[in-house]
């Protein structure tokens, strides 16, 4: 009888196990994949902090920042990780409803950032201030544009999510995937509050 009770502790502790054990697994690997991400940004601000005198003789960052536009585009992030930590809120109360809710407010505002970004970089290039024109220029726009980028990544997954979310509702499994979304839309605000104080805010000093 001890046996197999014990027998079946066993067997309820290696099922539990089992199943928390492919989400721990992806969020250790997702922490190594913002690690590499880290190096990876670092680079592009070393690359940057270099090269952002030479203009070439072209324009200079003074010139070229719209500094209205780039406070919008911080307010707009910041608000969107707010309400990425409330869908997280409303993921750990089981509120489907309320989840998907912030989750599609939290897309919009990263659109929303996306689009104003591509309006900057147009009217940089309709100015001649193109990625060729010189080596401030080409590192600006690597930087930035890795950043945008990787903001359009985070869209697509989150859209991926809620449509998985509305077919699945709230499981182990997408619990980690938004534990895991949330995380990256946070690794985002920081790296573009980094951006927004080397960039923009000492090229308009």
């Amino acid at each position: 009888m001890a046996q197999s009770v014990a027998h079946k502790g066993k067997h309820s502790a290696d099922h539990d196990h089992g199943h928390h054990d492919p989400n721990e697994l992806k969020i250790l690997g997702f922490w190594f994949f913002l690690i590499s991400d880290v190096i990876l940004f670092s680079v592009l601000f070393a690359t940057y902090i270099v090269l952002r005198q030479n203009t070439a003789g072209g324009p200079t960052a003074e010139e070229l920042f719209e500094m209205p536009g780039v406070i919008a585009e911080t307010f707009i992030l910041l608000t969107s990780s707010f309400t990425s930590g409330l869908a997280v809120l409303a993921m750990n109360r089981n509120q489907k409803k309320q989840l998907i809710g912030w989750l599609i407010v939290t897309a919009l505002l990263g659109a929303a950032f996306i689009g104003l970004e591509v309006s900057e970089f147009v009217n940089m290039v309709n100015e001649g201030a193109t990625f060729t024109t010189s080596a401030f220029l080409s590192a600006f726009f690597t930087l930035v544009g890795t950043h945008g980028l990787h903001v359009s990544l985070g869209l697509a997954w989150m859209i991926g999510l809620m449509i998985q979310l509305g077919k699945r509702g709230i499981t182990e499994t997408t619990k980690g995937k938004v534990t895991v979304i949330s995380l990256y839309w946070h690794f985002l605000d920081v790296i573009w509050i980094f951006l927004l104080t080397i960039v923009y805010l000492m090229g308009v000093m």
